[in-house]
């Protein structure tokens, strides 16, 4: 088992899939992202409107991106991807800050083109890191890469977070500084593009990671890609991709588990902040936890991978859905700092719907368009996310209304936190009502479908 599983690493694709992974998403503005926009000088729903434009142009991007990979070659849409991300980075090293107006339209050109590159390497990746297995073979191994990929990611993330969070604070920074010894004065003028320049660097390294991939033609591939591709192809790519989703019962409810969970949680996520203030966690702590459900990656994906060879995939998504079901439970009861403890099972979770949806797509989907469908199912992620990213909005306005009439005493600070607890229940009726109304849709007998069957779009 240890040979398989060195053979499978000495795959050249599979380290720099490994590595793009890394670079890509450990991001050192992380830990200080809302607050970096604000103290460059925007305001907070010039901010809305800047995550509004992001999520729109990945929403707009993602399934023809896909479809490009599978029609120009994965690499060259991940050294793509690479390119947006130097430029994305680099206009805001650089950007002046003493023109609001100049400052707010060069972050929307920024959220663009972050957006582009998510979706430019969303799929492509994975789906040239599936086919650089299946070239030798070893397709069987992938859950192995899986794990390996997302304890290496997290690692990334914990440097990252640490990091982030040290370099942006110039009262920390000039703590050590003096401490060694060194005579120089810090500002948060100094600090403030710090980790803006470190994720440059990060950048570079990720357009030189890719240059590095080997582009991998299939034998399917090469009996379909003879001719020059054309934007006509492509959409009929995109169409036939999106028509044998769903069409098959098993792939169409394996993405719309994974929207359904990864929105929950990953909105929970963002809140999390939020969490932690109303169940009594110092400020301070915040980035220490962030770390630590990090860390959690290097225990969940072996679980995964373990429960993804010897258990079906209904199983796997059943657990996965009761973990989040006692997670959101957990959450309404607001404990004071005992309440970390349903937040990291739910947290946790994102690992094991991560885990899943990538093996079972990639084994159920054939490689001529195995990129477009791994591109579906980051749509389907987004517009999940997006979907109740309005919702909550929504749900959060009548909740403030109703908190604010019942208690008029309370004030700003404490009537965001007591609205903020009193919206958690509603996650877990939303939750369990999509979830019933899922088993009830997929577990008719013409509807199911034991797991993965390889067959693929043709």
């Amino acid at each position: 088992m240890n040979t398989t599983s060195s053979s499978v690493f000495a795959i050249s694709n599979i380290r720099l899939f490994i590595l793009f992974r890394v670079l890509f998403n450990a991001r050192f503005y992380y830990p200080v992202f809302s607050i970096l926009f604000l103290d460059f000088g925007l305001s907070l729903s010039q901010f809305a409107i800047l995550n509004a434009v992001w999520a729109a142009t990945i929403v707009l991007c993602e399934i023809p991106s896909g479809a490009m990979a599978d029609s120009i070659g994965r690499r060259n849409l991940l050294v793509f991807a690479a390119c947006l991300m130097v430029l994305e980075i680099a206009l805001w090293a650089f950007v002046p800050r003493g023109n609001p107006t100049l400052l707010f339209w060069v972050f929307v050109l920024n959220r663009i083109l972050s957006g582009m590159a998510e979706a430019a390497a969303s799929g492509a990746d994975e789906a040239l890191a599936y086919d650089s297995l299946q070239e030798q073979g070893k397709s069987q191994d992938w859950g192995r890469v899986l794990e390996r990929q997302i304890q290496c990611q997290s690692a990334g993330f914990v440097i990252a977070m640490t990091l982030g969070g040290i370099l942006y604070d110039p009262d920390l920074l000039q703590r050590l500084f003096n401490l060694v010894g060194l005579s120089i004065t810090i500002t948060s003028e100094t600090t403030l593009r710090l980790p803006i320049y470190l994720t440059l660097v990060s950048a570079v390294l990720v357009l030189l990671t890719t240059l590095g991939m080997r582009e991998v033609q299939t034998a399917q591939q090469a009996a379909t890609t003879e001719d020059r591709p054309t934007l006509r192809s492509t959409f009929l790519l995109i169409w036939q991709a999106g028509r044998w989703i769903f069409k098959t019962p098993f792939v169409l409810a394996v993405m719309l588990f994974g929207l359904l969970g990864d929105s929950v949680v990953r909105m929970l996520l963002t809140m999390s902040s939020q969490y932690y203030r109303v169940i009594e966690i110092p400020a301070a702590l915040f980035g220490v936890i962030g770390s630590l459900v990090a860390l959690l990656g290097f225990v969940v994906p072996g679980l995964a991978r373990r429960l993804s060879e010897h258990r079906s995939p209904g199983f796997n998504l059943m657990i996965t859905a009761g973990l989040i079901l006692v997670g959101l439970t957990g959450l309404c009861f607001v404990w004071p700092w005992y309440g970390l403890l349903p937040a990291m099972l739910l947290f946790s979770c994102m690992y094991l719907i991560s885990f899943f949806l990538s093996t079972y797509l990639n084994q159920a989907t054939s490689s001529r368009q195995r990129a477009t469908v791994l591109s579906f199912k980051g749509l389907f992620l987004n517009l999940g996310y997006g979907g109740i990213g309005l919702l909550y909005a929504l749900l959060l306005t009548f909740l403030n209304r109703q908190v604010s009439i019942q208690h008029p005493e309370l004030l700003e600070e404490s009537l965001k936190n007591q609205v903020f607890a009193a919206s958690l229940p509603w996650f877990v009726g939303y939750f369990l009502c999509l979830l019933l109304l899922l088993i009830l849709v997929f577990a008719r007998p013409g509807s199911r479908q034991k797991g993965p069957t390889n067959a693929g779009p043709q």
